[in-house]
C-alpha cells in the first residue's frame, strides 16, 4: 500500500468534482485501497477549509454533509505524530503541514496540485511529490 500525504488541494478537487483523478483518488480511499497518513493539525485543516462558505457552494455540501465525509476520511487515515519540525523548508508556511505529515510518516509521495509549492526540499527526504493524475496511474499498474 501506498505510503502518501494528500495536500489539501487533492480533497477540495475531488469534493468539488466527480471529474477527475481527485475525486478517483478520494474513491480508492473511500474503498480502503489507499490509506493516506495526515496529522491532526494537517486533518484539521482539511476541515477548516472544506467548511470555507465557498467550497460549501462548490461541493453542494452541508456542514453537517463535511462532517460526515471528514468522519469517514478519519477512519480511514493512518495517524502520523510528529516527532520533529522540519520547519522551515517551504516557501508557503501553510505546505509545512503536509511536508510534516509526509516526513514524519514516511510518506514515499505527496499528493498535490501545486507541485510548484514543494520545491526539491521533499527529495531531499526521499518524497516525491506528484500531481493527483500521476498517482491515480500508478495505482493502476
Amino acid at each position: 500500500m501506498q505510503r502518501w500525504v494528500f495536500d489539501t488541494s487533492v480533497l477540495v478537487a475531488g469534493l468539488r468534482s466527480r471529474q477527475g483523478a481527485s475525486y478517483a483518488l478520494l474513491v480508492l480511499v473511500a474503498n480502503r485501497i489507499i490509506r493516506p497518513l495526515a496529522t491532526p493539525a494537517l486533518f484539521l485543516e482539511y476541515e477548516d477549509v472544506l467548511k470555507r462558505p465557498e467550497h460549501l457552494t462548490a461541493t453542494q455540501m452541508s456542514v453537517a454533509a463535511v462532517d460526515r465525509y471528514l468522519n469517514g476520511l478519519a477512519d480511514a487515515i493512518q495517524p502520523v505524530e510528529i516527532h520533529y519540525q522540519w520547519r522551515p523548508q517551504l516557501p508557503d508556511p501553510k505546505d509545512e503541514l503536509v511536508l510534516e505529515a509526509a516526513i514524519n510518516g514516511r510518506a514515499t509521495a505527496v499528493i498535490t496540485h501545486n507541485v510548484r509549492d514543494f520545491p526539491k526540499v521533499p527529495t531531499s527526504f526521499g518524497i516525491e511529490v506528484l500531481q493527483p493524475g500521476v498517482a491515480l496511474m500508478r495505482t493502476r499498474r
